[in-house]
């Protein structure tokens, strides 16, 4: 999906919208003693510091997480004491990754109805055990109740991925050791997939703005333009999937323009290196890009944030001048069920 081309901020015709903004934790762990707000507050600070806007100025606030991870309804409503939620703001919430949060803003803005948003999301998975809250986004009848955990569904992936010829156990801990893993090579999660295969599960929240136009242009010295964005879904079962393929993810990169130039950054969110080998397939990536220069998922996954901290350090390399065209990656769901594209880029210099 792609936006038209207007003049600034006049009228309700669609118009280019950036991310001029881009704040996350630094925690690496538990984030011990500090609530879901707590942790959010100083991010959300400075993500409105860098964009010059004040607590509740922003004309949208869009937020990602899961009620799961929280273990109680409606957790997300606690996390907008940080926003500053009086006087009344326009706010709205999706259960799910961020990425899809700013999703919605970026429509939101499109549509007219803004010009800025703020955009943020958080996950405390320390809050349970994680592998056995996942299961809860599989089929009710059929898969849930047998609980094949998150890792588990992985090493059934990469077992596939092993058996068509795509890649083998060599070639992952290749993808593992670029991630700075420092687990034991030999130590074995769920066969075949080792410790350093796997994400390194944190606590942790980012946030975004967006602005349109000319008020981008004021906001940051070279905001990152989302240039398309689109998303799309496979089938719940993963018998009906070719789990060593992504359909859906080459859709969306379609879709949002992806392959109409060449793209010299992609922040992918893969949680396991497995499902790089994946994305680096459907999204043609070859030896000239650079592939999560941050680190990725393995390097820390904040789950329900970590998509949209993709978004944001594709974003943030084009605000320092160190890409030029980037694209963005988010999943939820097992085995890359879902998956959103975005192609963010900088003015010519």
């Amino acid at each position: 999906m792609k936006p038209g081309h207007a003049d600034g901020d006049r009228g309700p015709a669609p118009r280019d919208v950036a991310i001029v903004a881009f704040a996350r934790s630094d925690h690496r762990g538990p984030a011990e003693g500090l609530s879901e707000t707590e942790m959010l507050l100083p991010v959300l600070h400075r993500a409105l510091e860098q964009a010059g806007l004040a607590p509740g100025e922003a004309d949208f606030t869009c937020s990602g997480s899961s009620d799961y991870l929280a273990g109680r309804p409606f957790s997300f409503t606690q996390t907008l004491d940080g926003v500053g939620a009086w006087p009344p703001v326009a706010e709205s919430h999706v259960e799910t990754d961020g990425a899809w949060a700013l999703y919605e803003a970026w429509v939101k803005i499109l549509t007219g109805r803004a010009g800025t948003a703020l955009v943020y999301a958080h996950g405390k998975p320390s809050a349970g055990p994680l592998r056995d809250v996942l299961t809860r986004q599989l089929d009710p009848y059929y898969v849930a109740p047998l609980w094949p955990d998150s890792v588990s569904l992985a090493a059934l992936q990469a077992q596939a991925l092993i058996d068509a010829g795509h890649t083998d156990e060599e070639a992952l801990a290749a993808l593992a050791h670029r991630g700075g893993d420092e687990a034991p090579a030999d130590r074995y999660v769920v066969r075949p997939l080792r410790a350093g295969d796997c994400p390194a599960v944190t606590d942790g929240a980012a946030a975004v703005v967006l602005a349109a136009g000319d008020t981008a242009r004021r906001m940051c010295d070279r905001p990152a333009w989302i240039r398309g964005i689109d998303h799309r879904i496979e089938a719940q079962a993963l018998g009906l999937r070719d789990l060593t393929d992504s359909p859906s993810t080459r859709l969306a990169a379609e879709r949002a323009g992806a392959f109409r130039a060449p793209v010299d950054t992609a922040e992918l969110h893969a949680p396991f290196t497995s499902q790089e080998v994946v994305l680096r397939r459907a999204l043609r990536l070859d030896g000239t890009v650079a592939v999560n220069p941050s680190g990725g998922a393995l390097a820390a996954d904040p789950v329900m944030a970590t998509g949209l901290i993709r978004l944001g350090e594709a974003a943030a390399r084009i605000h320092r001048g160190a890409s030029d065209r980037a694209l963005a990656h988010a999943t939820s769901g097992p085995c890359l069920q879902h998956n959103l594209v975005a192609v963010l880029e900088g003015e010519t210099r």
